[in-house]
């Protein structure tokens, strides 16, 4: 998905060491999003945790818009025109509907529930969004991972991978990238990283052996879930400090609850987000706009029935650094 906003904040992000939590224990800090409209006055809105003021980052994790449920009947759906991505992956996960995936490598795909669409933007990618007829509901959420210096120049990718469900007593675990209850993703990533869907039965309780070294955010998507002993209501996203070798997940609803788990690894490395490009200074990032507008390093998408998205013009200036809070 494009971040298709007029006026795209400028952000850098990067890493500041935290203060230590007590070894062995979850201190979780509970994120809510903030609503970003994308395309016109029948725009459906997304709810965006990633970046934003308290941490822009979770391990290589950069980017979380969560969407719907929205019937396309009054919103007109996902319509998002051939854009660009540069130093990143799109991770593109559905709860509900599909979405017709179009880039400039000749891939074609749908994107459906519980199926894994993963794409490497790397030196320059362009692709485009749409939902099909065939929805009537959207809703889902859409997440990218910055990749790390050595990588983010690679040649880009396209992969599609259905993940098996794990079955536990209370839950139903799909693992899209990385490992978690005994099964690990055969989809390659740049950076140690997890990425799950889990879903809990009405007042049941799974608890899950995590990589300690990792990071840890946990997006609601529906359901009140309790993390670590703190309660998470619906679009929080519970971030988990460095430590823990087990997470206890509670859904104290009536209902099923859905969650989605993201991990990795603290990133380490000072990144600028701005627009579908990630990069590392403010002249990399206008080279990139510039070649978007007027080059062909991000190749053509054929199939779409309309015009490319134009880039937004480039801020005057660059924001500084962004501490995360102790």
């Amino acid at each position: 998905m494009s971040n298709v906003e007029a006026v795209p904040v400028e952000v850098r992000c990067g890493t500041v060491a935290d203060g230590e939590p007590l070894a062995g224990t979850a201190r979780v800090d509970v994120l809510t999003p903030r609503d970003v409209p994308l395309g016109g006055p029948r725009a459906m809105t997304v709810r965006r945790t990633l970046p934003q003021r308290a941490r822009t980052l979770i391990g290589a994790w950069c980017f979380a818009d969560h969407y719907g449920p929205d019937d396309v009947s009054e919103t007109g759906g996902m319509d998002v025109a051939p854009h660009p991505h540069t130093g990143l992956q799109t991770v593109s996960w559905l709860f509900s509907g599909e979405i017709e995936h179009r880039d400039s490598l000749g891939s074609h795909a749908f994107v459906r529930p519980g199926e894994l669409n993963l794409m490497t933007g790397g030196h320059g990618i362009s692709h485009s969004e749409v939902s099909t007829p065939r929805t009537t509901v959207l809703h889902g959420v859409q997440l990218w991972v910055a990749l790390p210096e050595a990588h983010r120049d690679t040649a880009p990718d396209f992969r599609h991978h259905v993940p098996e469900p794990v079955r536990t007593e209370g839950a139903e675990i799909r693992v899209f990238l990385g490992s978690l209850a005994g099964v690990t993703s055969p989809v390659p990533a740049f950076t140690p990283l997890l990425g799950a869907e889990i879903l809990l039965r009405p007042h049941t309780s799974v608890t899950l052996a995590v990589d300690s070294g990792f990071e840890h955010g946990l997006l609601v998507d529906q359901g009140a879930v309790r993390l670590a002993g703190t309660l998470l209501r619906p679009a929080d996203l519970g971030y988990v400090h460095p430590g823990p070798a087990t997470l206890t997940l509670t859904n104290e609803s009536d209902t099923p609850a859905r969650t989605v788990l993201l991990g990795g690894t603290p990133f380490g490395e000072e990144i600028i987000m701005w627009w579908n490009f990630i990069g590392r200074s403010h002249e990399e990032i206008a080279k990139a706009r510039e070649e978007w507008m007027t080059g062909d390093r991000f190749g053509t998408v054929q199939g779409y029935d309309g015009d490319p998205l134009p880039a937004p013009e480039l801020p005057t200036v660059s924001l500084k650094p962004r501490r995360i809070p102790r």
